[in-house]
C-alpha cells in the first residue's frame, strides 16, 4: 500500500487577508490566525491547513482603523485556533492574543472588541483580569468544550479535563459580572456510551452555558477518529443532539431573563418584525438580543436603556 504524506509545515506565514465577514456596517469579523497545532483526533484541519500562522499586529490594526473610519463600531477577532495567536512569530517579535487585544483597544472610535472561539487553557486569572480592565472587550466568551466527559475528551485528544474547563469558567465569572459563556459540543463521538453522554449532559447543566452549538460527530477521512471502533449509529446521534438542543433552549432563556430590569447599551443592527410590530434589533455586550420600536436612523447606533420584557424567547425589549 502507498502511504500518503502531507507536509503540514509547508505554509510558513499568514496569507494576507482582508475582512472575513461584515455585519451591515456595525460588526466586522476579522480572521487573525490560520492553521492549527492541536491535532484533535476528529479534525483534519492541521493536515489540510498546516500549522498556526498569525497575521501581523500592525496589519490587523490598520484594517481595524479603516473599518472604524468606514463606520464600524465592533470587531470580532476570529481564527481557526485564535488562542495560539503569535506562537509562530520569532522570539524577538513574540506577541500574544492579549497583546493584540490591548493594541486594538487603543483605536479611537472602536466601541467593542469581541472574541471568537477560544481554547479553554488560555483563560488564566491574569488573562481574565487584564481583559476585564479593557472596557471595549465584550464579556462574551466562546470556550470550545466538545464533551463533558473526561474519557471522551481523552479519545478526542483534547488537552484539558472537565475540572480544568470548569475552573476556567469560574475564573471568567470572578473577573466579569455575569459573562456570557458559550460553547461547542459533539455528540456521538466514537465510543460514546449512554453513560458518557449522561455525564456530558450533567456537566453542561453544571456550567450552565448561555448558548451551545451542538454537532453530531461526522467521520473525516484521514483522522484517527474515523478508524476508531464503536462508531455510534446515526439515530443515536440524532437523539442525543435533540436532548442537548432542548437543554440549550432552556439555559439560553434562563440566562436572558437574568438581564430583565437592568440598564445596558445595545448596538443596533437590523430591522425585525414580530407579531405584526416593527423593531430595530441589536446586541448587548453579552450578545443578548434586544429590540426597540422601529425608528429610522437607528441602524449602527448605540442605544441605552433598560431591558424590561421578553418580546419572545430570544429577544428582550429595551425601554429608553
Amino acid at each position: 500500500e502507498e502511504e500518503t504524506v502531507i507536509d503540514i509545515s509547508a505554509a510558513k506565514e499568514y496569507e494576507a487577508l482582508t475582512i472575513h465577514k461584515i455585519a451591515d456596517h456595525t460588526r466586522a469579523f476579522i480572521k487573525v490566525t490560520d492553521g492549527c497545532n492541536q491535532f484533535c483526533s476528529y479534525c483534519i484541519i492541521p493536515y489540510t491547513r498546516g500549522r498556526v500562522r498569525s497575521r501581523r499586529m500592525e496589519d490587523v490594526r490598520a484594517e481595524v482603523e479603516r473599518l472604524v473610519a468606514g463606520g464600524y463600531k465592533e470587531i470580532v477577532l476570529t481564527g481557526i485556533h485564535l488562542s495560539s495567536y503569535g506562537v509562530d512569530f520569532r522570539e524577538e517579535e513574540r506577541r500574544t492574543l492579549l497583546d493584540l487585544i490591548v493594541y486594538l483597544h487603543e483605536v479611537d472610535g472602536l466601541l467593542r472588541i469581541r472574541l471568537g472561539s477560544l481554547e479553554p487553557r488560555i483563560i488564566t486569572k491574569e488573562f481574565a483580569e487584564a481583559l476585564a480592565a479593557l472596557p471595549k472587550v465584550c464579556p462574551h466568551f466562546h470556550l470550545s468544550l466538545q464533551s463533558g466527559c473526561d474519557a471522551t475528551l481523552a479519545r478526542m485528544n483534547r488537552h484539558y479535563t472537565t475540572a480544568d474547563y470548569l475552573e476556567r469558567c469560574d475564573i471568567l465569572r470572578a473577573a466579569f459580572d455575569n459573562p456570557a459563556i458559550t460553547t461547542d459540543v459533539i455528540v456521538g463521538f466514537p465510543g460514546e456510551t449512554g453513560e458518557e453522554f449522561q455525564t456530558t449532559e450533567a456537566f453542561l447543566r453544571t456550567v450552565h452555558f448561555y448558548e451551545m452549538h451542538v454537532f453530531k460527530y461526522s467521520r473525516r477521512e484521514g483522522t484517527r477518529a474515523a478508524v476508531m471502533p464503536d462508531q455510534v449509529p446515526e439515530p443515536v446521534k440524532t437523539e442525543r443532539s435533540g436532548v442537548l438542543l432542548s437543554l440549550e433552549k432552556i439555559m439560553s432563556l434562563e440566562y436572558r431573563k437574568q438581564f430583565l430590569g437592568k440598564m445596558t447599551e445595545v448596538l443596533m443592527e437590523e430591522e425585525f418584525e414580530w407579531d405584526g410590530r416593527r423593531y430595530m434589533i441589536g446586541y448587548t455586550k453579552e450578545y443578548v438580543k434586544a429590540a426597540v420600536p422601529f425608528e429610522e436612523g437607528l441602524k449602527g447606533a448605540m442605544v441605552c436603556g433598560t431591558l424590561t420584557e421578553m418580546v419572545n424567547d430570544e429577544v428582550i425589549l429595551l425601554t429608553r
